[in-house]
């Protein structure tokens, strides 16, 4: 399968999908990775492996940001879109151009501590600040809302006592690293069912 993947920040869950390609665990192609911030050090990772990159910069495009992004996914024409680490919310005309073909995961156990304005450390803040003893990562499919898409794998970690939100984030994303590849993989597999709101893995 050709992938893309769209990531905003340092990219570090791109890098564990890279790794598990590499590795043979994810029998899959990286076409492209794309990001709407310049200085997203995804871009360099991407490169080292000589992946092509975009940058669609959403201050610059504005308005025709949506258009344009949907105007590079349909000349890739990938047959999966990997989120890791997005920040920007799809268009409902994106996730209905490529349905059942976006993947993202999400710092939290949706549907707890998720939807608009729910991102990065901003989650683990709420989760600190909420005081629950659970808290963990989600993979789900895109749908036109902010995170409500059919889940395909939840993990959990305990917050402990001495916990903060620097910890919680360090602890998440080392659980993302284990549970995106293996959502890719199954969906590379094609090993994903939907019906409804479940995911039954075949």
């Amino acid at each position: 399968m050709n992938l893309v993947v769209m990531a905003s920040g340092s990219g570090t869950d791109l890098q564990s999908i890279i790794d598990a390609i590499e590795e043979g665990y994810i029998n899959a192609r990286i076409i492209a990775v794309i990001s709407e911030k310049k200085d997203a050090y995804s871009l360099e990772r991407a490169r080292k492996y000589h992946i092509d990159t975009y940058c669609l910069c959403k201050k610059d495009l504005k308005e025709n940001f949506e258009k344009e992004i949907l105007k590079l996914l349909e000349k890739l024409n990938p047959d999966g879109i990997i989120l890791a680490g997005f920040l920007t919310i799809l268009s409902k005309e994106i996730v209905e151009k490529f349905k059942n073909k976006i993947i993202n995961i999400h710092p939290s156990l949706i549907p707890a501590f998720c939807g608009k304005g729910f991102y990065g450390m901003k989650v683990h803040q709420a989760v600190y600040d909420y005081g629950v003893k659970y808290t963990g990562c989600t993979v789900h499919f895109v749908d036109s809302g902010a995170d409500t898409g059919p889940i395909i794998l939840q993990e959990v970690i305990r917050v402990e006592e001495e916990d903060i939100p620097e910890t919680i984030a360090k602890k998440v994303l080392e659980l993302e690293h284990k549970v995106l590849p293996y959502a890719v993989k199954l969906f590379t597999e094609k090993k994903l069912k939907i019906e409804g709101r479940r995911v039954k893995i075949l």
